[in-house]
């Protein structure tokens, strides 16, 4: 299903950045081409390395990069974002909701994101439920919505707090899903 597709896939730095890493193997299992940015926050929860071992491809964390070859080394985020054909942030945190909706562009992932409102995009929210609960993370959301982005999650279960609550990512196979019926959208 996801053969010959380009995934871009950003990962931020909610805990849940681990399960990112089993995103990228089972798109990478079903075919698709996958290149990642890792928020700064990221990288503090999870290494590059473990993207770039998975897709076979560099990993960038910041604007000044030097870019994975195929990409335009000047403008990076321009290039990443008219090359891929889905976009994915999972996890997606309450701060990458919030620049994606109101235009705030200050690291790669942002900046990309605003160069690709013309892209299927998928989030997928991941954080405390107060702040999933939180008026302006919602109204942000509906912003997204209203763009045309897709949604998956967040779940019910235990948060990083410790909390049974809304919050959790959806899993990777559920997110896998959710990009294949995308694709289908597409092709």
């Amino acid at each position: 299903m996801l053969s010959d597709l380009n995934i871009l896939l950003g990962v931020t730095g909610g805990i849940a950045a681990y399960k990112a890493v089993d995103l990228a193997s089972k798109l990478t299992s079903a075919g698709a081409k996958v290149n990642c940015i890792l928020t700064h926050s990221a990288t503090k929860l999870i290494r590059p390395k473990s993207f770039a071992a998975i897709t076979s491809h560099p990993v960038l964390t910041g604007m000044w990069e030097k870019p994975s070859a195929g990409y335009n080394a000047e403008i990076s985020h321009i290039s990443m974002a008219q090359n891929a054909d889905i976009i994915v942030i999972a996890p997606a945190t309450a701060d990458i909701i919030g620049k994606a909706a109101n235009g705030i562009c200050d690291d790669l992932l942002s900046t990309t994101l605003c160069g690709c409102w013309n892209k299927p995009v998928l989030i997928a929210p991941a954080m405390n439920n107060n702040m999933w609960e939180n008026p302006a993370v919602q109204k942000n959301l509906e912003t997204l919505k209203g763009f045309g982005f897709h949604t998956i999650g967040p779940e019910t279960g235990r948060l990083a707090c410790g909390a049974e609550a809304i919050g959790r990512m959806a899993e990777p196979a559920d997110i896998l899903k959710k990009i294949e019926q995308i694709a289908k959208e597409i092709k």
